[in-house]
């Protein structure tokens, strides 16, 4: 750790704490006194008993309001042919998200969540506009399929805002969710979910938005060179970040952060799909506790998705085939979560309702 002390990134991985054994357990041992059969919550009941440790009580507050950081940036590696998609498309679509036409802000009104949009690494200025925060570390990494994606310092700054975001979030909400934007993210993800896990690029490299074969040809290549730069799954925090400098999007230390920042301020955090997974697993080799604090909003379509999420332990809410990003899988599986806390506080135990076991 002394390659980070006196940083930010140093002090957030210092105060991350494991869940709460003893109010997990009291959860645990109130789910079995509930007015239901046994265990009959199924994956609800682990999640109610997660956020009881997370929140180190029980019942858990409830995890209301979600707000959702949709930290956007841009990547060099759109130079070799990756997409169809032109790379104007992550400001635009930033924009969007600033004015709210975009999917994740038509599925947060209807929770009565919170969106954020971060600028972390777009190519070119957007804004300013409402809920838009500027916090550009650089205007899009180098081209991963050539060298370094960014420097070990951007690198660092990028998680640092991650971090920053996520702590002024829980501050005010009781579930942070993650969201991102950027064209060829999944290229950089894939690269990352092989460079963690040792996955094979063409096991891990999906068409993303939707590109051709030919395309996706390409796309495997890219990843298969730059994955050969990384020499083995990191084992220690430094060389956590300088695969995530290597391979990585500045969007993707950005979440990364954000997880390390809701487990130290003991918020759940939900994860979205394949750019979430592939940050959870930076954020898993700078700080394997701060995962305790996660939860898996879905199953992507992304192959990349469940190889992260496999490697991580952790089991999706939801499967509903998508593969949009900004938040959207994870803001869908934000009633489960609540409801299961909702259970936990609010329904009668067999003695209190005078309900006769069997």
């Amino acid at each position: 750790m002394s390659h980070f002390a006196g940083t930010l990134l140093g002090e957030t991985i210092a105060a991350v704490r494991p869940r709460d054994a003893a109010a997990e357990h009291a959860a645990r041992q109130r789910l079995d006194r509930m007015t239901k059969p046994p265990g009959s919550l199924g994956v609800l009941e682990d999640v109610a008993a997660q956020l009881a440790g997370t929140a180190g009580e029980c019942p858990a507050p409830l995890p209301t309001p979600a707000a959702v950081a949709v930290f956007a940036g841009d990547h060099g590696v759109h130079a070799q042919g990756v997409t169809p998609w032109p790379q104007e498309v992550t400001a635009q679509m930033v924009a969007n998200f600033a004015t709210g036409g975009a999917v994740v802000n038509a599925f947060a009104a209807g929770l009565g969540a919170d969106v954020v949009v971060v600028d972390v690494g777009v190519a070119s200025p957007v804004g300013p506009a409402a809920g838009l925060l500027d916090r550009n570390v650089r205007r899009g990494t180098a081209d991963l399929a050539l060298g370094p994606a960014m420097t070990l310092e951007e690198a660092r700054r990028a998680v640092e805002v991650g971090i920053e975001v996520a702590t002024g979030l829980a501050a005010d909400h009781g579930c942070l969710v993650t969201g991102d934007m950027g064209i060829t993210n999944t290229t950089a993800s894939a690269a990352l979910v092989c460079a963690f896990t040792g996955a094979s690029p063409v096991a891990a490299t999906g068409r993303g938005t939707g590109v051709d074969d030919p395309t996706l040809a390409r796309k495997v290549d890219v990843v298969t060179r730059a994955v050969a730069r990384v020499p083995a799954p990191p084992t220690t925090p430094e060389e956590a970040l300088a695969a995530l400098a290597e391979v990585g999007g500045l969007e993707h230390a950005a979440l990364a952060g954000f997880l390390l920042g809701a487990a130290a301020a003991r918020v759940p955090v939900l994860l979205d799909g394949v750019i979430a997974g592939s940050a959870a697993l930076v954020a898993a080799a700078l700080c394997p506790t701060a995962l305790e604090h996660a939860l898996a909003g879905h199953s992507s379509a992304e192959p990349g998705a469940g190889l992260a999420l496999r490697a991580l332990g952790l089991r999706p809410l939801l499967g509903l085939d998508l593969r949009l990003g900004e938040g959207t899988g994870a803001l869908l599986a934000f009633p489960l979560v609540a409801s299961a806390a909702r259970a936990l506080r609010d329904v009668a135990t067999f003695d209190s309702a005078g309900v006769t076991e069997k």
